[in-house]
């Protein structure tokens, strides 16, 4: 059972009594690293709170090409989820657990209520909103106005930052499929970053050495 103790560090702006709520009726998940947390076209009953760990969220045509959304870390919650979750709409999103993750779910006939209940709620399911759209701003930003290799510096950067490591564990194919690019011409430009001393490139990950030479 969660307990008050464990979620206000994670949570400070919440009440003691909002706390107290999500102790009783949340639910502690686990998630493997790779394991699906949201598939696209699901209903949802609930909405999740990541508490350890770290979860990529993305959107994923009919062929699976993905499209790289953002990163949700430990005390953040997808925005995107909850409003489909308030609306009873169809989930456009896929969320994957990065390393192994742990979430709290929160069943939906408390979020409404919450919302004028609590004003620690409401602020962090509107500062969430908020920063979900500048994080999605700032990826299109990257695919409307930047080069593929601006693109890739920007995408390694975002990874390092998140994964907090300069070991990005994914291979050329992995990238170029999140970048909706080929693997040759990312491996190409790997060669280029790793010739100026900013990477080095190992079998089945990618090592940042410093991304601003």
């Amino acid at each position: 059972m969660l307990t008050i103790a464990e979620l206000q560090p994670l949570f400070p702006m919440f009440e003691k009594e909002l706390l107290q709520e999500i102790a009783e009726k949340g639910t502690l998940r686990n998630f493997e690293e790779g394991e699906l947390m949201m598939k696209t076209g699901q209903y949802f009953r609930s909405t999740l709170i990541v508490t350890k760990g770290l979860v990529k969220v993305f959107r994923e045509d009919d062929e699976g090409n993905e499209f790289f959304m953002y990163f949700l870390e430990p005390g953040q919650a997808c925005a995107l989820s909850m409003i489909c979750a308030l609306k009873q709409e169809r989930s456009e999103l896929t969320a994957k657990a990065i390393s192994a993750t742990e979430a709290i779910t929160i069943p939906l006939d408390n979020m409404d209520r919450w919302m004028s209940a609590y004003k620690g709620w409401s602020q962090f399911v509107l500062g969430n909103y908020r920063n979900r759209f500048e994080e999605l701003l700032t990826t299109i930003d990257h695919i409307a106005f930047r080069n593929m290799d601006e693109r890739l510096l920007f995408y390694l950067r975002k990874n390092q930052q998140s994964l907090k490591s300069d070991f990005i564990p994914f291979t050329h194919a992995e990238i170029a499929h999140e970048l909706n690019s080929s693997r040759e011409v990312i491996s190409r430009l790997m060669k280029k970053l790793a010739d100026k001393g900013m990477v080095r490139v190992h079998r089945q990950n990618i090592e940042i050495v410093n991304l601003n030479l």
